[in-house]
């Protein structure tokens, strides 16, 4: 079988920048991150790590390209983790990190499991949009619009009435 992915650069731009691409499905996570290097012009040198990931785009386990925890924890391999080792058609989505100076982000999502087709050579680069910038892309982090009206002194509480309060109100 074969998985289909889309593989989305996590930039606050106008402009999408994305690849699909096509790989085995027991091909593993190195293989993966070596075609999405290809795909995006990097040259792959650097550090990387992939995350599980659930619909929200959270982040979860950890694969590390390379073991740098100096036997202070155990740390999941690329190169021993097969892609339906971990994804499946619930599990779809992995967040990718190249760089770990720059912090390049993607978000990888399986988005179809389809049967091999003969003649075509994988993993196979199917479809480009967008032009990947010279340099990361800035993040604009905001609170969401809910926190606007957000007061951290109204917590209804009557200050004036310690006999009511339990322990954890009346400290400090």
């Amino acid at each position: 079988m074969i998985y289909r992915f889309r593989i989305i650069l996590d930039n606050d731009t106008e402009e999408d920048v994305f690849r699909d691409l096509e790989i085995r499905k027991d091909d593993t996570l190195e293989d993966l991150h070596n075609i999405i290097t290809q795909a995006f012009g990097f040259d792959g040198n650097e550090m990387a790590s992939f995350y599980l990931s659930d619909d929200e785009w959270n982040q979860g386990e950890e694969f590390s390209l390379f073991d740098l925890s100096d036997g202070l924890e155990s740390v999941r391999l690329m190169n021993s983790i097969t892609l339906d080792s971990i994804l499946n058609s619930e599990q779809t989505k992995l967040i990718y990190v190249y760089d770990f100076f720059n912090m390049w982000t993607f978000f990888v999502e399986l988005a179809e499991i389809v049967d091999e087709v003969e003649g075509v050579d994988y993993p196979n680069l199917m479809f480009v949009h967008g032009q990947i910038p010279d340099e990361v892309p800035e993040r604009n982090f905001e609170a969401e619009d809910d926190l606007e009206d957000y007061d951290e002194f109204d917590d209804d509480f009557d200050l004036n009435d310690y006999d009511n309060l339990d322990f954890d109100e009346n400290w400090n």
